[in-house]
């Protein structure tokens, strides 16, 4: 990275604001001892200011971000303030939607043996990445509801997938598991969704006879699902359509030690947009201000960030460095330990000094 590389910064609701005030210090620790040439840009968008001014994320905004940052660390979105999610609708789909950021990569990591919940199974075991289609599917937002609150009302969801949608996802997981050498699952429903499905399975066949090179195979959902909890070491890349890839990966998560953990990088691989980073989990709300939430999947989303951004060696210290402070006990009450959030993060950072 020679260029100075702008990184919108979104503290979110709840404890994003403390985790991600954890992932800005990262930064701010990697800009000054290792002088990578980053900018911080910090942006007020979130449940406050939608409940002071009733702004989302205003266009003029979403355009300089557009043009003029690299990259954007998000906090968690949701207020209990706000029951509809507007704001955190506003905010998620005007980026992911609106830079057209397709591609959702979900790694689940275990860093540790103790945090497999798995009898026998160790972290050797747990090594994923989930390829989550991220702009079309049931999340498209396309649908409607007749005769609402009546005992007649009627609720329409349309899944929306098309073959430039599917290709390109398929494309992306197949390009990862060749460069990594890693095996790839595709996942789907269409001996049920036999239309929407069908597709994905044609595609699947088109785009795997490219990738000769690359094991894959196909699996339901449904069987996925079993055989992740049964024998999850016989997966390492996981590809699927916006809804299944929400829920497996977090399935995934909870495998690798639990949504804390858990980081996520939203891209447009080859595009010029910027990649959107956030940590899997949600704002919790109830732990706001307690100074108990776990940072490591804030910090391990920094690391996907400066690999985004070029520095792979970054993101493998990091990785590293969140590893020995979990097997050091050196870490949040959810993992077992007795730290704060900003302990926690500085056990991490300890390391990496």
């Amino acid at each position: 990275m020679n260029e100075p590389l702008r990184i919108a910064v979104i503290p979110g609701d709840g404890i994003g604001p403390e985790v991600v005030r954890e992932g800005v210090r990262l930064l701010e620790w990697y800009r000054t001892r290792r002088r990578l040439p980053i900018e911080l840009w910090h942006l007020d968008l979130g449940a406050e200011r939608w409940l002071r001014e009733g702004v989302g994320l205003p266009d003029a905004l979403r355009a300089e971000i557009a043009t003029s940052a690299s990259a954007i660390l998000l906090g968690a979105l949701g207020d209990p303030r706000i029951p509809g999610h507007e704001h955190a609708r506003a905010i998620l789909f005007g980026l992911r939607t609106g830079f057209d950021l397709y591609a959702q990569i979900r790694p689940a990591r275990a860093l540790a043996d103790r945090l497999v919940p798995l009898v026998g199974k160790a972290s050797h075991d747990v090594d994923f990445v989930v390829f989550r289609e991220g702009t079309e599917g049931l999340y498209a937002g396309i649908g409607g509801q007749l005769r609402r609150g009546t005992p007649d009302e009627v609720a329409i969801e349309e899944d929306v997938n098309t073959r430039r949608g599917v290709e390109r996802i398929l494309r992306a997981a197949f390009e990862y598991a060749r460069a990594e050498r890693r095996r790839l699952c595709m996942a789907d429903k269409s001996n049920a969704l036999r239309h929407a499905h069908d597709l994905w399975q044609r595609v699947f066949a088109s785009v795997r006879a490219e990738y000769p090179d690359v094991p894959s195979e196909h699996l339901y959902v449904d069987a996925l699902c079993h055989e992740l909890v049964r024998d999850p070491a016989r997966f390492s890349v996981i590809v699927t359509n916006n809804l299944f890839g929400d829920i497996v990966s977090d399935l995934c998560a909870a495998l690798a030690g639990g949504l804390g953990v858990a980081p996520s990088a939203t891209v447009h691989p080859g595009g010029a947009f910027p990649g959107l980073f956030e940590p899997v989990h949600g704002s919790a709300p109830a732990l706001a201000g307690r100074g108990i939430a776990n940072p490591i999947a804030t910090l391990r989303t920094v690391g996907l960030l400066l690999q985004w951004l070029g520095d792979a060696e970054a993101h493998a210290e990091i990785e590293r460095a969140c590893a020995a402070a979990i097997e050091a006990g050196e870490c949040t009450p959810d993992l077992g330990g007795a730290l704060t959030t900003e302990a926690a993060a500085s056990a991490v950072l300890a390391r990496l000094s």
